[in-house]
């Protein structure tokens, strides 16, 4: 007789908001795993309502209700890789901290969630400074655009040279690899910047595709990221695999009109089947 061979999916857990509208939080978190060949699973922090137009409200999930997603998924199915996404309170980012401690992982991607489109803050500076303390040393990467890296540095960034003097700063906060996205900076070219611990930069730039559907880009990046590192990439690997994927989803769906306001990605555009891992 013979055995089978007992095989597992590659899973994620995404922490992070959900978007009634799909295009970003847990719902593109979820998509992005599902397209890269990965089982996802989620913990919610805040329920919001929103659109491809803006967001109506937001509901916060209380601690206890977190600590008890966090620890149902992690207690039996387990995390190859973790996405986290937006945390609304201090008490919030306190138990995504000690959720990662308790449950020892380590392939942990951080998307500081902290700047609305529209250039509002939204995130109080004593809830910065614990974010700061708690996710920078505990999280793999952290993945900031221009405008929440400038609200943690505390100055504008309007350069490269801007960009590679903050990400320096942020590795000196306690971040232990940081990847500074570059799409609000001028020009017809993308640049992203990604700094390692005792390592060089690594610069990565990109022709700037034409398109109104930009609505959910980091949240699908970091999840990417996450999805890859689970996969078993190196993190340079997972940043390089998951900006591919985003530049190709972005340009998918870049003809679609979904809403009245600023469109989704194409995550669908070629799903991959779900990967297995014998065990």
């Amino acid at each position: 007789m013979t055995i089978q061979q007992i095989h597992q999916y590659p899973r994620v857990l995404s922490i992070a908001g959900s978007d009634s509208g799909g295009g970003a939080g847990i719902q593109a978190d979820l998509k992005t795993f599902a397209a890269l060949g990965c089982f996802g699973m989620t913990a919610i922090t805040a329920l919001t309502a929103q659109n491809t137009c803006g967001v109506r409200a937001i509901h916060p999930v209380p601690p206890d209700m977190l600590r008890a997603q966090i620890d149902a998924v992690l207690d039996d199915i387990g995390a190859n890789a973790v996405k986290v996404g937006m945390l609304h309170s201090p008490e919030i980012v306190r138990t995504v901290a000690q959720a990662i401690d308790r449950h020892q992982l380590s392939r942990v991607v951080f998307d500081p969630v902290m700047v609305a489109t529209s250039g509002a803050k939204l995130i109080d500076d004593p809830a910065i400074a614990v974010l700061v303390a708690e996710l920078f040393p505990r999280a793999a990467l952290i993945t900031p655009n221009l405008d929440e890296a400038a609200l943690l540095v505390g100055r504008p960034l309007t350069s490269a040279h801007d960009m590679a003097q903050a990400a320096a700063e942020l590795l000196a906060r306690g971040a232990r690899a940081v990847l500074l996205k570059g799409g609000h900076l001028a020009g017809e070219v993308v640049t992203d910047l990604l700094l390692q611990a005792g390592a060089p930069p690594i610069w990565m730039e990109a022709p700037r595709i034409a398109t109104a559907n930009t609505h959910g880009t980091g949240c699908t990046l970091s999840s990417a990221i996450a999805a890859h590192l689970a996969l078993g990439a190196t993190l340079a690997q997972a940043v390089q695999q998951a900006r591919d994927f985003v530049r190709q989803a972005l340009q998918a769906g870049a003809s679609v009109k979904t809403g009245q306001g600023e469109g989704p990605l194409n995550h669908g555009f070629a799903p991959l089947p779900m990967q297995l891992r014998a065990l």
